[in-house]
This record gives structure tokens, sequence and C-alpha cells, in this order.
């Protein structure tokens, strides 16, 4: 029997075009849409616009992959102008959207009726376009729905998370509670956390649990400085914990000579974060003499950041899956993290674990790592599944195993 047509919401990822430095959700979207790409079956995109959605064939959708890669946005039309006017960038993408057109239509049920057969899956990794609405339609229309589902950190920790997008989330878990015909969980850790939600809200769709894969990391082999330097890796929020590394930067000012101190390479753009934490980092006296931020870096660039840096310094609060402490492993290069359920389950005893309550031992794993050998380039065994620190290996989650399993069943 031929695997069922596929279509994949592209909702996020036609949102953030142009936008800078891609976020993880929007990494495994764009995963998502290169597998169906490379699959010799049936595959469609679909987008949801101010007035309606746009369907996407193959050719369509390989558009939007080039645009991912750097191919430029035309123009922004009339119409888009008229209803983006906020977003210059998301109305030259929904032009793009429109150009690349396989259909359009204000009613979605449809649209899909018309142009996929029955038994279609529709797959929604990126929750842009996850509501009651269009679930129904895709049922409507005699397919079936299949949503990933990151993690529920906006229901258990609020505190982390902007005030207006709980609700949002809360919405969207809902419909897929309702509506959903398979849940895609990242790891047991999450899944369990995610099934005690549907279960409150009165249905647990049938589940897989499959490990989302790496993206491929091009380093290259000269390091983009000499002097040694720590990274931190992703969107800056509350959640990510920045504060406690200027506070780590600014107990090492009291403890080594000013020519001895590491640089921290902040690498990733400003989100949400507590307006107090970014007048700190703009006015702080360690900025641009050992404390750099790197907003936005090239996909290329922030590989090589990473190859070369002394350790991926990662004091989360809280993570869903998060994908920089195994883009680290894959390189080679060390971790520094708080013991967080999902890294156990996912890179086993490779980071250097420590409590964030137990600053001491961050300090004492820097300066030990500050004179010692930098990670290495490619000995990480990157995109063979093998991450290697000194006598440290793990097998790394690989996007050929999580399609193998979702695939099979949406």
């Amino acid at each position: 029997m031929p695997p069922p047509a596929r279509l994949l919401d592209l909702t996020r990822l036609v949102s953030r075009l142009g936008k800078g430095q891609a976020t993880g959700v929007d990494r495994v979207e764009a995963a998502y849409l290169a597998r169906l790409l490379a699959m010799d079956a049936s595959s469609f995109g679909l987008i949801r616009t101010k007035i309606g959605h746009i369907l996407l064939d193959r050719a369509g959708m390989a558009g939007v992959q080039a645009l991912l890669s750097g191919h430029p946005l035309p123009r922004a039309d009339l119409l888009s102008r008229l209803l983006r006017r906020r977003d210059p960038l998301l109305a030259r993408a929904e032009t793009a959207a429109r150009q690349l057109a396989l259909a359009r239509a204000r009613a979605l049920s449809p649209l899909l009726r018309r142009h996929l057969p029955a038994g279609f899956s529709y797959l929604n990794t990126g929750h842009a376009n996850l509501g009651a609405a269009t679930l129904c339609a895709v049922t409507q229309a005699g397919g079936r729905s299949a949503v990933l589902i990151h993690d529920t950190i906006p229901l258990d920790h609020p505190e982390y998370t902007r005030a207006d997008t709980i609700p949002v989330f809360a919405t969207k878990l809902a419909a897929t509670a309702a509506h959903a015909d398979l849940v895609i969980h990242s790891a047991t850790a999450t899944r369990a956390q995610t099934e005690s939600h549907l279960a409150r809200l009165g249905r647990i769709p049938p589940g897989v649990t499959a490990h989302l894969g790496l993206p491929p990391l091009h380093p290259a082999s000269t390091p983009p400085q000499t002097h040694p330097y720590f990274i931190a890796l992703g969107t800056i929020e509350p959640r990510k914990n920045h504060a406690f590394l200027l506070d780590l930067w600014e107990e090492l000012a009291t403890r080594l000579p000013a020519a001895d101190m590491p640089h921290l390479m902040i690498i990733g753009r400003r989100g949400w974060a507590d307006p107090a934490l970014l007048a700190r980092l703009d006015s702080h006296p360690l900025r641009n003499i050992c404390i750099f931020e790197r907003p936005n870096l090239p996909d290329d660039q922030l590989a090589t950041y990473l190859a070369h840096a002394r350790a991926l310094l990662f004091p989360s609060h809280v993570e869903g899956f998060g994908l920089p402490p195994l883009e680290a492993a894959s390189l080679g290069v060390a971790v520094i993290m708080p013991p967080l359920p999902i890294y156990r389950e996912t890179l086993g005893d490779y980071p250097v674990y420590a409590a964030l309550e137990d600053s001491y031992s961050w300090l004492k794993t820097i300066i030990r790592l500050k004179d010692g050998i930098q990670g290495q380039a490619g000995r990480g065994q990157a995109g063979r599944g093998r991450g290697t620190r000194g006598t440290q290996a793990v097998t790394l989650p690989q996007w050929s195993d999580h399609f193998n399993t979702v695939l099979s069943l949406a």
C-alpha cells in the first residue's frame, strides 16, 4: 500500500522568513519539510494567512525551502502591504507564498477535498495554525491529523512564559485533545507531562515518542578567534537564565587577571527578556571586553563558534527538548548544565551537571576548561550519531530514526 499523501503546515516557517536566527521549533518544521521533499511520495504544504489558506504542491514547498536557504524574498504586493502593514517582512513572505501557490481559498475543508486524496495526513509541528477549526476541517476533508507537542512549559512554568501566550497555548492543547488523531512526543519526559494535561482535558489521543534529530552542522576548521571563549546559545528570555552567566562572569573577574578572563559569547536574538536584564547587558562593564552578543548568526558561523568553544554553558531553568546541548555533543564540545530530566534521557552522562544553586561548581569547571583543549570541530563525529568528549561518548538522536517512527503512523 502506498503511503498517504501528507500535508505539512508551513505557517510558522513562512512567518519567520527573513527574521534571523531560527529557533528550535523552526528547525523542526524545516526538517519535516526537507524530509517530505526527499521522499518519493505525494506531499503538500499549507499556509494560513489573514484572508484564508494557501495550498502548495511539491514545487511550491521546494520554493519555500529555497527561501529558507537565503533566496531573496520578493517585493510585497499591494494586498500584503495592506494586510501586514506592521510586519513588512511577513508581507513579503506571504507575497512569495501566493506566487508559489497551487490554490488559495478562504474555507479550508473544500480546498483540501478539491486537491488532496482521501486518507491524507496533516502534520502540524510548529503550533501555528493549530486549532479546532483546522483540525476539524482536516477531518471533514477525509484526512487524519498528527500534532507534535514540543512541551507544556506554558502551563507547567508560566513564570517563564509571556502571559499572553499561556491562554493561546491552552486553547491549542485543548484542540489537540479533542481532535488530533495522533500526538507526536519528542521525549519520554515530555510525554508524561503532556498526557497528564490531555487527560485533564478529557481525551488522550494515541501517541508516539520519537526523539528529534539534529540539523547538519558544517563548522569551519579555523576558530573564529584565538582567545578562549564559552558559548551561551538560545533566545534571550527568562527561561534561559542569562543573568546567571552574567553573575558568573562578574565573579570570575574578581578571581582572574584581566588577561586570563575567558570570553562569554551570547549567541541568540533578544526575546521577551526582563527589561532589567537587557539594560544590564547593555551597560555591563565587561560588555565588549569579555562579554559579547552575537545575534542572528548564519548557521555556518554559529556552528563554527560552537565547534571551537571551550564549552556550551546552558543554565536553563526548564527545557522541552532543546537542541543546543545535543548539537554541542555532536561536535565533541563540553556542556555544562543543570541536571534537567530531558538531558538525562538524551545525553546521559555526557554533560557536566551542576545545580544552579552550586555556582562554585560552575566556576570551578569553567576555570578548568578555559585552559584545556578546545572543542574540536568534527571530532565528535557530527552527523554519524556519536558525540565524544574525553572518555564520555553518547549516541545522539537522528532524524532518520524520528521519521522512520513517525511516518509509519502519520
